[in-house]
């Protein structure tokens, strides 16, 4: 099972990349493979592009063509998968709500027989996503501008097992300086 975590943005509205930001004084790039890690992936690989990030317990993958969107990062993590990857655990850097017990439960999904899962939250499927192999085909080929994939969960919903994680994660993303503040206030330990 390899975690694949989509790190290229350039976090226009934010003046940075979003993996070089830190929430509760860790990078949101290595929160995001730990996050993959203590999930059950191994490996993982983050795909970078606007700045180049070394982690500490991942192989980075550079997405040349990352300014054209998250589908170019999507097919340029899946291209590097080896043969021996059953499937993937497919994750975004600005989610730094998304916990180990969320990925664990995909992970457990896919044990059981699950092909193509999908965390929910409040009944909306968000992220993180795992992907069998036999999908990745035509993931590669619905994966264009700023959408990763959500075309082929769209397309193939009936194959896609949705598994609720509202009690043990949350979707919020960052985009812009007021979610940083937010996601930060709510990752900073209580005193």
């Amino acid at each position: 099972m390899a975690g694949l975590l989509l790190a290229a943005g350039q976090g226009s509205r934010l003046g940075v990349p979003k993996a070089l930001l830190e929430v509760a004084g860790e990078r949101l790039v290595d929160r995001g493979v730990r996050t993959l890690r203590e999930g059950g992936c191994d490996p993982v690989y983050v795909v970078t592009g606007a700045a180049e990030v070394a982690v500490d317990g991942a192989s980075g993958v550079h997405n040349p063509d990352w300014d054209s969107g998250m589908g170019s990062s999507l097919r340029a993590g899946l291209d590097v998968l080896s043969e021996e990857v059953e499937a993937v655990v497919i994750a975004l850097t600005d989610q730094p709500l998304v916990s180990p017990p969320a990925v664990r439960r995909l992970v457990d999904a896919f044990d059981g027989g699950a092909r193509a899962v999908v965390a929910t939250y409040a009944g909306n499927p968000r992220n993180p996503v795992l992907l069998a192999r036999e999908h990745w085909p035509s993931v590669h080929a619905l994966a264009e501008g700023d959408v990763g994939a959500r075309p082929f969960l769209r397309a193939y919903s009936h194959l896609v097992t949705e598994i609720p994680c509202d009690d043990v994660a949350r979707p919020d993303d960052i985009d812009t300086p007021e979610d940083l503040a937010r996601l930060r206030e709510l990752c900073e330990p209580r005193q």
